[in-house]
C-alpha cells in the first residue's frame, strides 16, 4: 500500500474487507517471511513502525495489490 509517498509491503495472515467502509483490515502481521537467513533492513523498519499493532486499517484507494500464498 502507499502511505505518505512510500510503498509498504506487508505479510499478514488475515486480510479482510472489515467493518469500516472503504478500508482493508489487516491482522496478524508477520515479519521475516521473505528470508530467515538474511536480515532485511526494510523488515526492521516495519517491525518498529507496527510494533504492538494487532490490526491496521488501510484505505482501499491506497492498496496497490493483495496476493494470497
Amino acid at each position: 500500500f502507499n502511505s505518505q509517498g512510500s510503498v509498504y509491503e506487508l505479510y499478514a495472515r488475515e486480510v479482510t474487507q472489515g467493518a469500516m467502509f472503504a478500508f482493508v483490515e489487516i491482522g496478524d502481521i508477520s515479519f521475516g517471511e521473505r528470508s530467515t537467513l538474511v536480515l532485511d533492513p526494510s523488515d526492521e523498519k516495519l517491525k518498529a513502525e507496527f510494533n504492538g499493532v494487532k490490526r491496521t486499517y488501510i484505505p482501499l484507494h491506497a492498496v496497490v495489490r493483495i496476493d494470497q500464498f
